[in-house]
């Protein structure tokens, strides 16, 4: 099986079995941060091109608390990825891949680097399994920017070059199942 069809498949199927689910959060988000429960935003694709990447909005107008309890959860049990399975459904993203980053980060790699833009990006990747707490991790450094584009990054960048080089179903698999497990 092809890795688009496996994506394409268990997306349909994941959005058939979680739709009840993630209509619920889309309300409970609106009412939650009195805003549209769907959070937007432009992030870098595959070959470095801009596509907009879906999920389940966790953060409100106050500037004091912008993150509420019902955020930090759907946050910390991931439930806020759920709209990605769109992204996977429309083709640019798949289920494993680099996580998919704001401009400035993997559009302006250089060299063999650059190969990561060649691969879609994904709802899990190695990278993102053991940075999974990043926000915590960076909360603890004194200046989180540095920290994370002089340590953070570039091991991600270190294991997604890795995948590049041997994805494959099989491999996908593993991620997905080390994802839940």
């Amino acid at each position: 099986m092809s890795k688009r069809l496996f994506d394409l498949f268990f997306a349909l199927l994941g959005i058939i079995i979680s739709g009840l689910l993630l209509l619920i959060l889309y309300i409970l988000a609106s009412i939650d941060t009195k805003q549209n429960g769907i959070f937007s935003q432009k992030r870098i694709g595959q070959f470095g091109t801009p596509f907009t990447i879906y999920k389940i909005r966790t953060f409100g107008l106050s500037e004091e608390k912008p993150i509420s309890k019902l955020g930090a959860f759907l946050r910390n049990s991931k439930l806020d990825e759920l709209p990605q399975l769109w992204n996977i459904v429309i083709g640019n993203m798949s289920f494993v891949g680099p996580r998919p980053d704001i401009a400035g980060y993997y559009d302006v790699l250089e060299g063999e680097n650059r190969k990561i833009l060649e691969l879609k990006p994904g709802l899990t990747s190695l990278a993102s399994i053991k940075y999974s707490k990043e926000e915590l991790l960076l909360e603890k450094q004194e200046n989180p920017l540095n920290y994370n584009d002089t340590v953070i990054f570039p091991d991600k960048v270190k294991m997604n070059l890795q995948y590049y080089y041997s994805n494959s179903v099989f491999i996908d698999v593993k991620i997905i199942w080390k994802t839940f497990f």
